[in-house]
């Protein structure tokens, strides 16, 4: 940092306060009101130089001050030379960057021709207030980042059918250089609105500290004035780019003033050029945004130096903090309750999570390949995504008694059955295709089969003998069979007999009259 200057008439009053009256370094700064530092720089300065006194009479003020200052304009004049009130607002707007370090920079380019620090300070502030109402905030650079949808859309043509479509436009503004992105998604939707914050941070290259929404649904599950409560998704996002959400207060457009009058921009200096194209692709009206995008920011100021992309490559991108070697992969999060099978439905499709978790609230986070179930903020379940209806089921989930019964197959059941009899393998064979899904039938088949723990393997083939012939499909049946001894009965032949049609006790119609 540049030390200040001491004004080129007290330069010789200090050399003679030191080298002639012997004076202390402390009483020449309360005599001359200068500070200690700089005495003690021009002091050092004057014995590099082997400056003694009394000084030479050929050497005037301004050749005097030149030695000390070489860079320094040692014009004297009544006339204060005016700071560039612009470059001092851009300059500020730098990290660490204080009022103060600018002026001292100023007053050692001018020490003769420059405002006391209050005087600076206070004709800053008049310059400022004849400024657009904007430019009032002050933003750091690479802290905040504001982004907004525009009300106008888009309208796209599907070639094949004629039917208009109508696509959203993202707009995101840097604070301290006012660089702008904007692009078109199809809607305002959870995973449009992740996508376009992903696509903004590529394209500024680095992550600012901040970004600045509006209460969008998409991003604020529950706006508050003091305490918003934002999206699970949107607040894993902010987790993986490590930035922080500062959603703007609700009825409250001064906290994204930038927001609003980048989207202005872009509806008068984007879309409002786009109006009489036609777009048949989303990727198409992209690509026209894209161009008049880069145009907008390479667009000169107005009241300010440079234009968007200067500004940003001076401020914001230097400050900006590293993209992560992964790109955020969107995560769909919801909330849900564990069924009493210990399974959680999610897209038509049901998961296991272990048992001991029935009737628990949990939190599901699918991506495009992966299911994962969390209680509590610890992972409990994960299972690769499917995409059409049915059940994934993990064995480890199971309790033991179920992790046994999923043991079975079909094949495995006909197995026993035909080692115990033929007709024991017909009864299994006809309870398992009569059910949906063969898994229903695996308790009654396998009822069934253990009943050769109380009876013979030849008694139950014979019950189910005699079950097969009379229709009978309930196991308690075949057990009744068992229990009776009906299977150990002679089998009997069947009776034909015939009743005489006509007999002297059988009435018939005529018999009424």
């Amino acid at each position: 940092m540049p030390a200040k200057r001491i004004p080129m008439r007290k330069i010789r009053e200090v050399l003679r306060l030191r080298l002639e009256a012997g004076l202390s370094i402390r009483q020449i700064s309360a005599s001359t009101k200068t500070s200690v530092g700089a005495i003690q720089k021009l002091l050092a300065r004057a014995d590099a130089l082997n400056i003694n006194w009394p000084l030479p009479e050929d050497l005037d003020d301004g050749r005097l001050a030149a030695l000390f200052y070489p860079g320094a304009d040692p014009t004297t004049s009544t006339r204060y030379q005016v700071p560039d009130w612009a470059t001092v607002h851009q300059e500020l707007k730098r990290k660490g960057m204080t009022k103060q370090l600018l002026w001292e920079e100023y007053t050692g380019q001018y020490p003769n021709r420059c405002y006391s620090y209050s005087q600076y300070c206070d004709r800053y502030r008049h310059w400022l207030k004849q400024q657009k109402r904007s430019m009032r905030q002050t933003h750091k650079a690479g802290e905040k980042c504001f982004v907004d949808y525009c009300g106008p859309t888009v309208p796209i043509i599907n070639p094949q059918t004629g039917e208009v479509r109508t696509a959203q436009v993202f707009v995101a503004v840097l604070g301290a250089s006012n660089y702008t992105y904007a692009e078109a998604t199809w809607s305002q939707g959870l995973r449009d609105w992740l996508s376009s914050h992903m696509r903004t941070f590529e394209y500024f290259g680095g992550i600012p500290e901040m970004v600045v929404p509006d209460n969008l649904r998409s991003g604020v599950s529950k706006a508050c004035r003091y305490d918003p409560e934002l999206n699970p998704s949107y607040q894993q996002l902010a987790e993986h780019y490590q930035v922080a959400i500062l959603p703007a207060r609700p009825y409250k457009p001064k906290d994204k003033s930038k927001a609003e009058v980048g989207v202005q921009i872009v509806e008068r200096w984007i879309l409002a050029r786009l109006r009489h194209h036609t777009f048949f692709t989303l990727a198409e009206a992209n690509q026209c945004i894209r161009s008049l995008l880069e145009e907008l920011n390479s667009r000169p100021f107005r009241r300010l130096p440079g234009n968007r992309q200067t500004a940003f490559e001076t401020l914001d991108q230097p400050a900006l903090r590293p993209l992560p070697k992964q790109p955020y992969e969107y995560v769909e999060i919801r909330r849900c309750r564990v069924n009493i099978d210990y399974h959680i439905e999610f897209d038509q499709h049901h998961y296991s999570v272990p048992h001991q978790y029935v009737g628990e609230q949990v939190e599901v986070q699918a991506s495009d390949h992966l299911v994962q179930v969390h209680f509590r903020q610890r992972q409990v379940a994960s299972h690769p995504r499917r995409r059409r209806p049915g059940t994934t089921t993990e064995a480890g989930h199971m309790p033991a008694r179920h992790r046994k019964q999923q043991q079975w197959t079909p094949g495995r059941l006909k197995n026993w059955a035909r080692d115990i009899g033929p007709d024991t393998l017909v009864w299994v064979s006809d309870r398992l295709a009569e059910r949906e899904h063969p898994e229903q039938a695996y308790r009654v088949c396998l009822g069934l089969l253990n009943l050769t723990r109380e009876y013979p393997s030849q008694r139950l083939n014979a019950g189910c003998r005699i079950a097969n012939r009379e229709g009978l499909n309930r196991l308690k049946h075949i057990k009744a069979i068992l229990r009776s001894n009906r299977d150990k009965l002679p089998e009997q032949l069947p009776l034909n007999a015939e009743l005489p049609q006509h007999h002297e006790n059988i009435r018939g119609p005529k018999s009424f009259h």
